[in-house]
């Protein structure tokens, strides 16, 4: 079997034979923010199936492509769909393609999801900037074999999210009169919501949303150099918070209602990375 660097090379290759050689920052969209690929200028698509060892999205908000093109004038590589421990797949497996985007040399990572509301002066449709993560849970990407090309066996979680790109992301909501919000996600391993006793829990701890991804991306990129900026789509409140039932259908449909300032936003914060 090949190794992980192997497989992450091989991935690499055909993506910069199908979709290009260079790109300034990497977009993943969570669930119901799929909308911005439509944005995208030049765009060329290429199927995760059709990637190897890329792993496929079983989410149906999901499109399960890797798009290219130009946004804010940059040129972006853009994963319409991501992966999920509660899918199956390891932290290591989810967080494959941010391994495959570091032999590509994209310097900055822009993570999106969708979260619950833990904060209770959060409302569904909400934008919020991560300053920080908690993560419960015993695995990581970069445990098992050490592989130098993707960086330190031990290394440096403190500014985890990028200060300056959180600036920028501030500066660009203050001129699009977009309000942004700012705390900490916290990972939850799903495929169920959490309950309402683990909710206040996450709370007492000092979380402001939770949401099942992300946090595994943002441990890699980490690890590989890459300076990573992660927007919450707050969908819903969290268990406990509001007395009625949680739906998958709710998370997407509000992450939907809010796409223009998703959008928006996002690609004024492109705009504005540096070079």
């Amino acid at each position: 079997m090949d190794s992980v660097l192997e497989q992450a090379s091989q991935a690499a290759r055909v993506i910069r034979n199908t979709l290009g050689e260079h790109f300034d920052i990497t977009v993943v969209l969570g669930s119901g923010l799929g909308g911005l690929a439509d944005k995208l200028f030049d765009k060329q698509e290429l199927d995760y199936s059709k990637i190897p060892h890329f792993p496929t999205s079983t989410v149906s908000s999901h499109a399960g492509k890797l798009m290219s093109g130009v946004l804010g004038g940059k040129r972006v590589l853009l994963m319409a769909g991501r992966f999920h421990f509660y899918e199956g797949y390891t932290f290591a497996q989810t967080a494959f393609p941010v391994r495959v985007m570091s032999l590509l040399n994209i310097p900055y990572l822009l993570v999106t999801n969708a979260a619950g509301g833990i904060d209770t002066s959060f409302v569904p449709g909400d934008l919020m900037c991560i300053a920080d993560h908690i993560k419960f849970f015993s695995d990581s990407p970069a445990r098992g074999e050490h592989i130098p090309e993707f960086g330190p066996r031990f290394f440096d979680l403190s500014e985890a999210y990028s200060k300056e790109l959180r600036q920028i992301a501030f500066q660009c909501a203050e001129e699009l009169s977009i309000p942004l919000k700012q705390g900490v996600y916290a990972f939850m391993p799903g495929p169920q919501f959490e309950t309402p006793a683990e909710i206040r829990m996450l709370r007492t701890l000092g979380a402001h949303a939770v949401g099942m991804s992300t946090v595994a991306e943002v441990i890699a990129a980490n690890q590989c150099g890459i300076k990573v900026l992660g927007i919450s789509c707050i969908s819903n409140m969290a268990a406990g918070v509001l007395d009625q039932p949680i739906t998958d259908e709710e998370v997407v449909e509000v992450a939907g209602r809010i796409s223009h300032r998703f959008q928006a936003l996002v690609t004024s914060i492109i705009a504005h990375i540096p070079e």
